[in-house]
C-alpha cells in the first residue's frame, strides 16, 4: 500500500477525518506507519509509544494517535500521564475512555477525558459527559478529527465550553481567566479551528440548555450574537492594527505563490490560513482592549450583570432592533452557558455565511419555510454581483430581502470593505446609503438591519413593508407611530428614487436582486387587481396569482429604464406552457441578458425546486436599445456547492483536509464564480467575457 494514500484509504467510509490537524502532525504519523501481512493481506501498524506495542490503524486509532502526539508535543503532557483505554467503573458496568490524562498530583486520577468513539458530537459528548461524571475529571475533549470540542465540567449537569485545554505547565483557571484580545480571537476562532458551523454551535446550545429553557429560542440567540458583534466592533481600532501590521510591517518568512500572488506574502494572497495565523501570533497585544463577551469565571450573576450591560450599548449603537427595554430572558446559569459556548466564535468576517446558515436555521424554527423564503446561500448572492457589476453612484433594492445578503454583498462591491469591525472611510459611507431592501417578516428584516447597519457602519435602509402590497404602505409609512421612529429615515430616503412624486408604485433603481418567496398563491382581488399579470389577456381578472409571478412585475417596475435584475424563479416558469404569457410580458419590458439554471440541491434541506436566476436589463433608447432578435447567455451550474441533503461540500487539501480561505472560512466546492481564484472561473466570469463583447452597457470598457 502505498504511504501516502495509507491514511485516506483506512478513514475511507468512516466518520472520521483529518481536518483538524496539520499537515506536519498528519505526515509524521504517516511516516511511522509500516504495513504488515497478516493472514494475506497486508495491515497498517504504528509502533504505539503509549502502549510500547504495535496497534493496528483503523479509523479511530488514526485519530486518537494524531490527538495523543499532539497532547505530547503541543500541550507538553509526558506519557507517563497518558493512558489509552483507560477503564471507567459505571457500577457493575466498565467500560473504556478513549484517552485520559492523568492529574500531575494525584496520578491515578483522571484530569482530561478524551472520546472519540462517538464520530457525532451529541453522542460523543453523552458519552464523554458520563466518563467525567463517573470519574470526576473536570476536563472533556470530543473529536472526530475534522471537528473538535473542549468543555469543562462545571457540575454534573453543565459542561461550559472552552477555548482549548491547559498545557502541563497551566490550570484550568489559567484558561478561563486569561486576557483575551481580537488577536487572539483570530487565532483561536472556534469555526476555523474546529471546523464547526455556527449552526452546530447553537445546536449544541439547544442540547445543552436552551430547548428547556422555557424561553424564545431564536429572540435569546439574535441577543446573544448582537452583543457579541458589539464587542468585535468595539475592537475596531486593534482591527486596523492587525491590518496595517499584516500588510506594512510584518517580516514573517512566508513563502509567495509564484505567479499568482506577485509581491505578495501567502497568508494576505489567501493562499494559507495557517500562515496567517503565524502572522498574528507575532503581533504585541498588550495595548489592545480585552474582549468582554467571554466568561472569565466570575459567579453566573455577574456575568450576566456584565453582558446585560453590553446588549444595552448594543442597542444603543445599532438601534431598531430590539426595544430599548430588551433584556435577556436567560437564567443567570443559562446565559453563562451560551457565553461560553460562543465566546470563540469570530462573527465579523468576510464570509456572512457562518451568520445566515445559524439565522436560516433559527428562522426556520418559526416556520419561516411555511412562507416559501429562504436565504439565498452566498456563493449564489456573489455571481450575481460579479455578473450585474454595481457601479459607486448606482442604486440598489432586493424587494424579498430576506437577511439581507444581496444588499450587503453590494456594500462589499461597492465600498471594498468586508463584513469587518474595521471603521468605513466617509467617502464610502454615501454609497451605502443608495443601497436598500424590503422584506414583509418581521424577524428577518431585523437580522436583516444588524447585517446592515455593521456593514454600512451604523446605517441602513432594509424596511419592514410587503413589497407587493404597496398600496398600504401609507399605513405604516404615514399613520405607525412607532414604525416610522425605526424605518423612517431610510424610507425617507426611498421616496426620493419615486418615479412620480407621492406614489409607490414605480422607482428609479439602477440594480435590483430578489430571491422571492415561491410559496403560496396571492388571492386577494385587492392586490392582484394592481398587475398586469393580475388580469387575464381577455382582461378577465385572475382568481389566484403565484407570488413569485406578481413579482417579477412588481421588480420591474422598481428599475429605471436601462436598469438591470436578477431574479431566482421556479424552473418552470422558464418552460411551462401555461407561463408562456409570463414570458411574453418580461420580453416586452426588458432584454433577456442571461438563464442560469441552479443545481436542484442548492436551496436543501429546505426546499429542492430546481430554480434558475433570470437576469434582465430593462429597455432603453441609450443604455439597451429595443430589437427583435438579440443573443443570450445561458448556463447551468453542474456543482451547487451541497450535497442532497443540503449540508455544503467544501473544498479539500491534497491530505484530505477541508481548506481554509485567507479569512479562515471553509470554501464552498461551487461552479458560479472564482472564490477570489480559490476555485476554478466559473459561470459568472464567463457570462463577463461575454457581456464584454456584447458590449452591454454595464460591461463596457471605460
Amino acid at each position: 500500500m502505498n504511504r501516502n494514500d495509507v491514511l485516506q484509504s483506512i478513514l475511507s467510509d468512516s466518520n472520521y477525518h483529518l481536518s483538524l490537524f496539520s499537515d506536519d502532525e498528519i505526515n509524521s504519523l504517516r511516516d511511522a506507519i509500516v504495513c504488515r501481512e497478516r493472514r494475506g493481506k497486508m495491515i497498517p501498524v504504528i509502533n504505539c509509544a503509549i502502549r510500547k506495542k504495535e496497534i493496528q490503524l483503523k479509523p479511530e486509532e488514526v485519530v486518537r494517535q494524531l490527538y495523543a502526539n499532539r497532547l505530547i508535543n503541543k500541550y507538553n503532557y509526558p506519557r507517563s500521564r497518558i493512558a489509552f483505554e483507560h477503564s471507567v467503573n459505571f457500577g457493575r458496568e466498565r467500560k473504556s475512555a478513549d484517552i485520559v490524562v492523568f492529574d500531575r498530583d494525584r496520578p491515578d486520577t483522571p484530569y482530561i477525558i478524551v472520546e472519540l468513539k462517538k464520530p457525532k458530537l451529541l453522542a460523543g459528548k453523552n458519552q464523554l459527559r458520563s466518563y467525567c461524571n463517573a470519574t470526576g475529571a473536570p476536563i472533556g475533549v470530543w473529536t472526530n478529527g475534522e471537528s473538535i470540542s473542549h468543555y469543562h465540567r462545571k457540575d454534573p449537569n453543565y459542561f461550559e465550553v472552552i477555548t482549548d485545554i491547559p498545557n502541563a505547565n497551566q490550570t484550568l483557571q489559567d484558561v478561563i481567566s486569561e486576557r483575551f484580545t481580537l488577536r487572539d480571537l483570530i487565532m483561536k476562532d472556534e469555526l476555523s479551528n474546529k471546523r464547526k458551523s455556527l449552526k452546530q454551535i447553537i445546536k449544541e446550545m439547544e442540547d445543552e440548555v436552551l430547548a428547556n429553557a422555557g424561553v424564545d429560542v431564536f429572540e435569546e440567540v439574535f441577543k446573544l450574537i448582537f452583543t457579541k458583534l458589539y464587542d468585535e466592533f468595539l475592537s475596531g481600532n486593534d482591527k486596523n492594527t492587525i491590518n496595517y501590521f499584516l500588510h506594512q510591517v510584518t517580516k514573517t518568512a512566508v513563502q509567495e505563490v509564484p505567479g499568482k500572488y506577485k509581491g505578495i506574502p501567502k497568508y494576505l494572497g489567501g493562499e494559507d490560513y495557517d500562515a496567517l495565523k503565524e502572522a498574528v501570533a507575532g503581533i504585541d497585544d498588550d495595548g489592545f482592549r480585552a474582549l468582554e463577551f467571554r466568561n472569565t469565571g466570575q459567579t453566573d450573576t455577574e456575568l450576566k450583570k456584565k453582558i446585560q450591560k453590553q446588549f444595552d450599548a448594543a442597542k444603543a449603537q445599532w438601534p431598531g432592533v430590539f426595544a430599548d427595554s430588551a433584556e435577556f430572558d436567560l437564567s443567570d446559569s443559562h446565559l453563562a452557558i451560551c457565553v461560553s459556548s460562543l465566546q470563540d466564535v469570530k462573527l465579523f468576517n468576510s464570509n456572512l455565511l457562518v451568520v445566515d446558515e445559524a439565522f436560516e436555521y433559527l428562522v426556520n424554527k418559526s416556520a419561516k419555510g411555511e412562507k416559501g423564503q429562504y436565504f439565498t446561500p452566498r456563493h449564489v448572492i456573489d455571481m450575481c454581483v460579479q455578473m450585474l457589476n454595481p457601479k459607486r453612484g448606482e442604486y440598489m433594492i432586493d424587494t424579498a430581502s430576506g437577511s439581507c445578503g444581496f444588499p450587503v454583498h453590494t456594500i462589499f462591491k461597492l465600498t471594498g470593505h468586508l463584513f469587518t469591525n474595521a471603521e468605513i472611510p466617509d467617502e464610502d459611507k454615501q454609497h451605502v446609503l443608495k443601497v436598500f431592501g424590503i422584506d414583509f417578516d418581521e424577524r428577518t428584516v431585523r437580522v436583516a438591519r444588524t447585517l446592515n447597519l455593521i456593514a454600512g457602519d451604523g446605517e441602513t435602509n432594509v424596511l419592514h413593508l410587503n413589497t407587493l402590497d404597496y398600496r398600504r404602505w401609507p399605513d405604516k409609512t404615514e399613520r405607525d407611530r412607532r414604525w416610522i421612529n425605526t424605518y423612517g429615515k431610510g424610507f425617507s430616503r426611498l421616496e426620493k428614487l419615486r418615479a412620480e412624486k407621492d406614489q409607490d408604485k414605480e422607482f428609479e433603481f439602477d440594480i435590483l436582486m430578489a430571491n422571492p418567496p415561491f410559496a403560496g398563491d396571492i388571492k386577494e382581488s385587492r392586490i392582484l387587481h394592481q398587475y398586469e399579470l393580475g388580469f387575464k389577456a381577455n382582461g378577465k381578472a385572475q382568481s389566484k396569482v403565484g407570488r413569485d409571478i406578481l413579482f417579477i412585475e412588481r421588480n420591474l417596475d422598481f428599475l429605471k429604464p436601462g436598469g438591470r435584475m436578477a431574479i431566482v424563479l421556479p424552473q418552470g416558469r422558464f418552460n411551462n406552457t401555461t407561463d408562456k404569457h409570463i414570458r411574453e410580458f418580461v420580453a416586452q419590458h426588458a432584454r433577456i441578458l442571461a438563464v442560469v439554471g441552479l443545481h436542484p440541491n442548492t436551496f436543501k434541506p429546505h426546499a429542492g425546486v430546481k430554480t434558475s436566476i433570470l437576469f434582465l436589463q430593462k429597455w432603453d433608447d441609450e443604455l439597451c436599445p429595443k430589437v427583435d432578435d438579440y443573443p443570450i447567455f445561458f448556463a447551468v451550474s453542474e456543482k451547487g456547492g451541497k450535497d442532497n441533503s443540503g449540508d455544503y461540500i467544501y473544498v479539500k487539501t491534497d491530505q484530505g483536509q477541508e481548506k481554509l480561505d485567507k479569512n479562515g472560512h471553509l470554501i464552498v466546492d461551487h461552479d458560479l464564480h472564482s472564490h477570489d481564484g480559490e476555485l476554478p472561473d466559473g459561470i459568472a466570469e464567463a457570462f463577463i467575457d461575454w457581456a464584454k463583447s456584447e458590449k452591454l452597457s454595464f460591461w463596457r470598457e471605460s
